[in-house]
């Protein structure tokens, strides 16, 4: 609609249309106009400093800031990110968009897929992010776009109501004004923090006998830059032993007493096998998703590298299932079956209880083999804080701040 690429160096025309490509043949893009307009906006262009090689990178972002120790504070999202939220939103020309965590490109997106820039307004708190978004949009064009620099936990002045939110930053709560600000049949497509899982999460929402709630209609793994503001969430993190060697990680649900755990590891590391194995390459989020509903003590475990002395050995050190049960914890491990071609999964424990809470972990596995395993993903609705108990379905309730997020499985 607005930028033209016959200036641009052909090379970039070149991964544009490869990367795209790629994408389609990976069925990430599957309606023609998401391809168009990923074939159309010059990405490079978004993603300064960046080579063309790694601006079209079909599965790697491009870091945009970093604050202090490293941490990510912005980034351009990889394309297959992009592109995934984009079918998840399904857009229809006319639509009134509201975008939070800019940068510029997927605001270029947006416009280009509802047909007119002023139904597009992008939001971030950070005024060097947007003062980058204004300034790139304008150079191609896109002047017509809102810019706004804000909290977007909080009223957007003049936003009115809209068709769709598009988060682009992860969330771990729903903020009551996003609903608000949605049209009775309006989406919400967000990148959503559920006991350590992220999944972006697109949602319709529905009207019910206590005023509404979300009910989710895809979801799909997804890692993002955490929000900032009055709804940032810090994790409570467990460090067993003491030392930063291992770490729980808890998004709720934490221990009262973590000290309980001070001496799980001067126990004997008991391991199971399950019996329970997939392809290599073949993807598992739906077994996280079960043990996050499954397990009352869910965790994400991660070990220092630096400080590893093999108390624990987990296939992943950054990132492995687990659960705490009083005095005792366990994560889920996998090895290479002997004909090298899958993969096992097991249950290594640690603890006074290490039998038994082994064995409840290993029988959660099984059950996710034997139940869920190539079902559709669980259910996921937010209902306002308060809703009372009756009014909620799902088989794993979470708490949060301003919402009740239930997980279930549908029925088999």
């Amino acid at each position: 609609m607005k930028t033209s690429t016959t200036t641009e160096p052909p090379e970039a025309t070149r991964l544009r249309d490869a990367c795209v490509d790629q994408l389609k043949a990976d069925e990430v893009i599957v309606s023609p106009a998401v391809e168009t307009v990923m074939r159309r906006v010059p990405r490079h262009a978004f993603a300064l400093h960046a080579s063309l090689g790694d601006a079209y990178s079909p599965y790697a972002a491009v870091i945009t800031k970093t604050g202090e120790n490293g941490v990510q504070l912005s980034s351009v999202s990889a394309p297959q990110i992009q592109a995934m939220m984009l079918e998840q939103a399904q857009l229809k020309r006319g639509d009134r968009v509201l975008e939070i965590g800019s940068g510029g490109l997927n605001a270029a997106y947006l416009a280009e897929l509802v047909g007119e820039e002023a139904n597009v307004t992008t939001v971030d708190i950070d005024p060097e992010v947007t003062d980058r978004a204004r300034r790139l949009l304008d150079a191609h064009g896109y002047t017509g776009i809102r810019v706004v620099t804000a909290d977007a936990a909080e009223p957007i002045p003049e936003l009115g109501e809209v068709d769709v939110i598009l988060v682009t930053v992860g969330a771990w709560d729903i903020p009551p004004v996003w609903i608000d600000q949605l049209g009775p049949a309006g989406r919400l497509v967000v990148p959503l923090r559920m006991r350590g899982l992220t999944r972006s999460v697109a949602f319709q929402r529905v009207i019910d006998a206590h005023g509404g709630h979300l009910e989710s209609t895809t979801s799909l793994v997804c890692g993002f830059v955490p929000m900032q503001g009055s709804d940032q969430h810090d994790e409570t993190q467990i460090l067993v032993n003491g030392t930063p060697e291992i770490a729980l990680r808890f998004d709720d649900g934490a221990p009262a007493d973590p000290h309980l755990l001070d001496n799980a590891v001067r126990t004997p590391r008991v391991e199971r096998w399950t019996g329970v194995t997939v392809a290599l390459g073949e993807p598992f989020s739906g077994l996280q998703m079960h043990l996050a509903i499954d397990l009352p003590g869910f965790c994400v475990m991660s070990v220092d590298p630096q400080l590893d002395t093999g108390l624990v050995s987990p296939r992943h050190k950054g990132f492995s299932p687990a659960a705490v049960d009083g005095d005792t914890f366990a994560y889920v491990t996998t090895r290479r079956t002997p004909d090298e071609q899958r993969a096992e999964f097991g249950v290594h424990a640690l603890g006074p209880n290490a039998d038994t809470f082994a064995d409840s972990v290993v029988s959660s596995v099984r059950a996710w083999d034997r139940e869920h395993r190539g079902a559709p993903d669980p259910h996921i609705r937010v209902y306002p804080a308060g809703t009372p108990d009756d009014a909620v379905f799902g088989d794993r309730v979470i708490e949060k701040r301003h919402s009740r997020i239930s997980l279930s499985w549908p029925p088999a």
